[in-house]
């Protein structure tokens, strides 16, 4: 049985690393500082982000395994478990964790903002690849805050630790969509593979049984988070995939309508409950109700 360490604060993490906590809120750690160290799966209460310069450790994350190599950024949040079980072995890093607690946030833009950063939830597989540029600018950002916790504490020093943190995750934000557009090919294969899954979906009649297909279903299909997927297919399509959804939804009505069906068998064939339910959203996608569409269809 796997062997997890709670990381219930920022200390517990410091003080694992040999650290000496200077902030009870946040912890930046630099690698180099403090290796060569020990493995630890840990079990998260606090939010993190880690990118190692040198690396070819075989992580877990959730229930699967990922091989870390250089330049690349996990994000965990509350609730998450991440890192390689001790086994005695040390490993010399060079590289950087941010660490801060959600008390922090308490109070700021941020706290409700931070469940925006989708990434928190991606898979570890999904993680980010950092250019050598982009990972010049999280280096830097992590030493400001670095000196920033080192000052005395006054009054003003969380409100300038959490912006230095929005400022953090802002960057990965950008850089996050730098790696959706130059991976182009790869997430047009996504789209293609979307679009085979939600044919195959309703050909081999699963809405009878299963009800409409929703995001969660296809990205697990397609082996990825619900929110790397989503936000995949909007820098793909420029819209959501639910929206996505619907669109081939509805394109599946109207095909059926134009060929005779009426509007409880589409909808009741398309896997909704209710015809109404099925009339809503088509008019909602189209301006018109399934009905009418019907009436201008058979005037052309």
């Amino acid at each position: 049985m796997s062997k997890i360490q709670k990381v219930r604060t920022v200390g517990d993490y410091s003080h694992y690393m040999g650290v000496a906590n200077q902030h009870s809120l946040v912890c930046v750690i630099d690698y180099a500082a403090v290796s060569p160290v020990r493995h630890s799966l840990n079990n998260y209460s606090v939010y993190g982000i880690f990118f190692h310069d040198e690396a070819d450790i075989d992580l877990e994350y959730g229930c699967g395994k990922y091989d870390y190599k250089k330049g690349t950024v996990i994000c965990v949040a509350p609730g998450q478990i991440g890192g390689k079980e001790d086994n005695g072995e040390q490993v010399n890093l060079t590289g950087w964790a941010l660490l801060f607690h959600p008390d922090l946030l308490h109070g700021t833009s941020l706290e409700k903002k931070i469940r925006e950063y989708s990434f928190f939830d991606y898979r570890v597989n999904e993680a980010l690849h950092m250019t050598e540029e982009e990972h010049d600018v999280l280096v830097s950002l992590m030493r400001q805050i670095q000196a920033e916790i080192g000052r005395k504490h006054d009054a003003v020093q969380n409100a300038i630790l959490v912006n230095y943190i929005e400022l953090v995750l802002n960057f990965c934000q950008r850089f996050y969509s730098r790696q959706f557009l130059t991976r182009k090919l790869e997430n047009t294969d996504t789209l293609m593979r979307f679009n085979s899954l939600l044919q195959d979906y309703f050909e081999e009649n699963r809405q009878l049984s299963l009800g409409l297909p929703t995001v969660q279903y296809c990205a697990d299909k397609l082996c990825m988070s619900a929110n790397y997927f989503g936000d995949l297919i909007k820098k793909t399509t420029g819209d959501t995939a639910s929206n996505y959804i619907r669109q081939y939804i509805v394109q599946r009505a109207k095909n059926e309508l134009t060929s005779g069906a009426s509007v409880a068998q589409v909808a009741y064939g398309l896997g909704f409950e209710y015809p109404q339910h099925f009339s809503k959203m088509f008019k909602k996608q189209t301006g018109m109700t399934p009905s009418a569409y019907c009436a201008d269809f058979r005037k052309r």
